[in-house]
């Protein structure tokens, strides 16, 4: 059929299907008519054929049935051909494994009865999926029948060498099927890698040669002592903008009475924890700012962008395009700056409908140039001190996400708080070390992500290998051409002989005759329906 298969090797043919294969369309019984339905003879829907074997139907037809429409009855080794829709439908085959009949809208070509593998046939269907497509779009018609389908042509090696030729494929599409299977584990190993490379960072792991080669850096005893004084600027830093962006004169007043230092951390039952790290809890070192609820009615065409819920991808960075970018005027940025978010900062979603893929406490890590309004559901970390991407880290390791799983209420929709944020506790290395951690777990993340990518190109290649390996096959470049084989044109004459035989024994007249045409010649009949 494709130009790639006009020269073929010695011993082999081209043939129109119909000049090998007896061909036929099916029909549906009428449904008004209980009485051909539910019984115990297989009918293949057009749906149903979708390059598969077929060994049970998801509907039925009675002996009436069958009895009172133009559809046949279909030994086993049959291929069914796709004719009909504006979908996937159109051009797929499957191979029966049961006698059944079919519908109006797919073919069949019986195969086995003239014995020829029918896997031959089915490969070759496959391999031309979308040219024959292409033959039943013309004119809108977006269909095949029958008259296409016994003009469509094929290549015919020799009897033995189609034996040897769907027996080469089959092998090597068990192979690729292995290797898929094998491909296909890849992500799910590599999350599993992600989190024991982030498990053995905030246990000290990744970091043991390092602690013994600087033993003098400053503890984070020390670091958690100087954000405790930090704290507090950081804190009145805050309140101020808030103020300010209310429109309220900032005076020296009692608003600094209301700052509360955070209850310290109990140590009891926590791990015990490498020299030099303290165990914290969120609160002592850094504050959440909720965002604001920003009126959708105001949202425009362009603009400051608003940060919502939906911008923040599962890779930990913010996400912007066509369907999930909103914006607002360049008011509400100059009346809100203190919800403006910028460059390397940490932002948090708070809401989601299920646990699933980390929605709920998703953390992302800004990037450059980034300018953006911060939505409701959604709230700021603002570390003291420490590295963000020390945090971003933290915050994407089992300590967190179990933490998050470990607040969930069972309601349909999840939430977090910042009051639950603030209890957070976790483990605190010296701020030297944070960068180091950040600089070895980074260098592992990268190789997991260049494995992943590789991964998943070789899985896209899957469906063009195996499309090569047919194209080769019906080449005849698959498997060694036998000198000692018949050649495909003496088992074109028996078959031609073996089909005028049939058709010369076949009834040709009366009702009773059509219906005995029903029963396969030489199978006998479907067992239940002597």
């Amino acid at each position: 059929m494709s130009d790639e298969l006009t020269e073929l090797p010695e011993g082999w043919q081209w043939k129109n299907l119909g000049e090998v294969f007896e061909i036929f369309v099916g029909a549906t019984p009428s449904r008004k008519i209980p009485e051909y339905w539910d019984g115990s003879i297989p009918w293949v829907s057009s749906g149903e054929v979708a390059f598969c074997e077929i060994y049970e139907t998801r509907e039925t037809i009675t002996e009436l049935g069958l009895k009172n429409t133009s559809t046949e009855l279909h030994p086993p080794g049959t291929v069914l051909l796709g004719m009909i829709g504006e979908g996937k439908t159109r051009g797929q085959a499957a191979i029966l494994k049961i006698y059944a009949t079919h519908n109006q809208n797919s073919a069949a070509i019986r195969v086995s009865e003239i014995g020829l593998p029918p896997e031959y046939v089915y490969y070759f269907l496959k391999l031309e999926y979308e040219r024959t497509r292409q033959i039943g779009s013309g004119n809108n018609q977006q269909a095949l029948n029958k008259s296409r389908v016994q003009l469509m042509s094929f290549p015919v090696p020799p009897l033995n060498e189609q034996k040897r030729i769907v027996a080469n494929i089959e092998e090597l599409n068990d192979r690729t099927q292995r290797a898929k299977e094998a491909l296909d584990s890849i992500p799910q190993l590599c999350d599993r890698f992600r989190q024991s490379v982030l498990a053995a960072a905030f246990r000290g792991d990744l970091t043991a040669d390092w602690r013994d080669q600087n033993p003098d850096v400053e503890p984070a005893s020390v670091l958690l002592e100087r954000i405790r004084r930090d704290r507090r600027c950081r804190w009145e830093e805050l309140e101020v903008a808030k103020m300010q962006s209310k429109g309220k004169v900032v005076e020296e007043c009692k608003w600094k009475e209301k700052y509360q230092e955070p209850d310290p951390l109990s140590n009891f039952d926590l791990p015990e924890l490498p020299n030099g790290w303290v165990w914290t809890k969120w609160e002592q070192v850094g504050f959440c700012q909720n965002g604001r609820a920003f009126p959708s009615k105001e949202y425009q065409t362009n603009g400051v962008k608003l940060l919502r819920p939906g911008n923040l991808h599962v890779s930990g960075e913010i996400e912007w395009n066509d369907s999930n970018t909103r914006y607002l005027s360049e008011d509400w940025a100059e009346q809100y700056p203190d919800y403006l978010i910028s460059t390397n900062e940490l932002v948090i979603n708070l809401t989601a409908q299920s646990l699933a893929d980390e929605f709920l406490g998703r953390i992302c890590l800004t990037g450059e140039d980034e300018r953006c309004l911060l939505n409701q559901r959604i709230a700021r970390l603002v570390p003291i001190i420490i590295s963000p991407r020390f945090l971003f880290w933290l915050f994407k390791s089992k300590l967190f996400r179990s933490y998050v799983d470990d607040l969930n209420t069972g309601s349909l929709i999840q939430h977090i708080f910042t009051p639950q944020i603030n209890k957070f506790h976790f483990p605190l290395p010296p701020l030297k070390e944070q960068q180091m951690i950040v600089n070895l777990i980074e260098t592992q993340i990268n190789s997991i992500e260049n494995i992943g990518l590789k991964a998943g190109q070789m899985q896209n290649a899957f469906p063009h290998l195996n499309q090569s390996i047919l194209a080769k096959a019906f080449r005849g470049e698959l498997v060694p051409q036998e000198p000692d084989d018949e050649p495909a044109s003496v088992l074109l004459e028996r078959i031609r002989a073996k089909r005028d035989k049939l058709n010369n024994s076949k009834p040709k007249s009366d009702r009773t005759s059509k219906r005995k045409r029903k029963t396969v010649e030489g199978q006998g009949v479907i067992p239940g329906l002597e």
